[in-house]
């Protein structure tokens, strides 16, 4: 009978040494449906007349505008169950910027470059900084961040 030592994990993330400054990532394409936004709101309080009214006369844009929270959360999901699942350690810093609008049926996906990865002096860890461009369905760049993540490294 087989044992969960014999079997090789699937879904791991990268552990710091896998990866370099310069490499690049796409994530899969994910819709932002009506009830992301809906469960979002709800859970948040974001409950601004812009995201819950889709025919609010004084906003910005026509249609089910989507928070940058929201969008940056669904791409930091993709990358969860991916690149960082079980190797991540922590999120140490985000700086976020907004292109354009996300509205909901928009479908949104994520570019990763590792700009800098840097061992910690202890703990067989390093500081991974990446920018990650979320790109809508017509390729468009919606939204831009950096984050500078702890990722551990390979067990000895």
């Amino acid at each position: 009978m087989s044992t969960q030592q014999d079997a090789q994990l699937l879904g791991r993330g990268f552990y710091w040494q896998e990866i370099q400054a310069g490499q690049r990532f796409r994530t899969y394409r994910r819709t932002v449906t009506e009830t992301d936004l809906v469960n979002f709101i709800s859970v948040t309080g974001m409950l601004e007349a812009i995201f819950i009214d889709a025919d609010y006369e004084h906003g910005a844009m026509r249609g089910r505008a989507v928070p940058a929270a929201l969008t940056s959360g669904l791409i930091e999901g993709l990358l969860f169950q991916t690149m960082i699942q079980g190797t991540g350690l922590a999120l140490l810093e985000l700086t976020l910027k907004a292109h354009g609008p996300v509205l909901v049926n928009d479908s949104i996906y994520g570019i990763v470059e590792v700009e800098e990865v840097k061992p910690t002096s202890k703990n067989n860890r390093a500081v991974v900084t990446s920018r990650i461009d979320v790109l809508n369905q017509r390729d468009e760049r919606v939204l831009s961040y950096t984050a500078k993540r702890l990722l551990a490294g390979r067990p000895d």
